[in-house]
């Protein structure tokens, strides 16, 4: 390693607003599932098929329909 780095021509990270966040979530069993064998079909980690999932979600604008019978 060098004793010191010169760092005056670089450049911001473009995919920096990208970066994931590491979080907690509680999911029951039967998602889990769901997701993994989705994941396995599609040759995919099963948090980057959730990921997408939300994502998707999230630009599309959706809510949850919350009628109970």
């Amino acid at each position: 390693m060098r004793k010191s780095y010169d760092f005056s021509n670089s450049v911001p990270n473009p995919y920096a607003k990208r970066i994931k966040k590491q979080i907690t979530i509680r999911l029951d069993e039967g998602t889990i599932s769901y997701f993994k064998e989705m994941a396995e079909e599609k040759g995919i980690p099963y948090q980057s098929l959730i990921n997408l999932y939300l994502r998707d979600c999230a630009n599309e604008h959706r809510e949850l329909q919350t009628k109970w019978a």
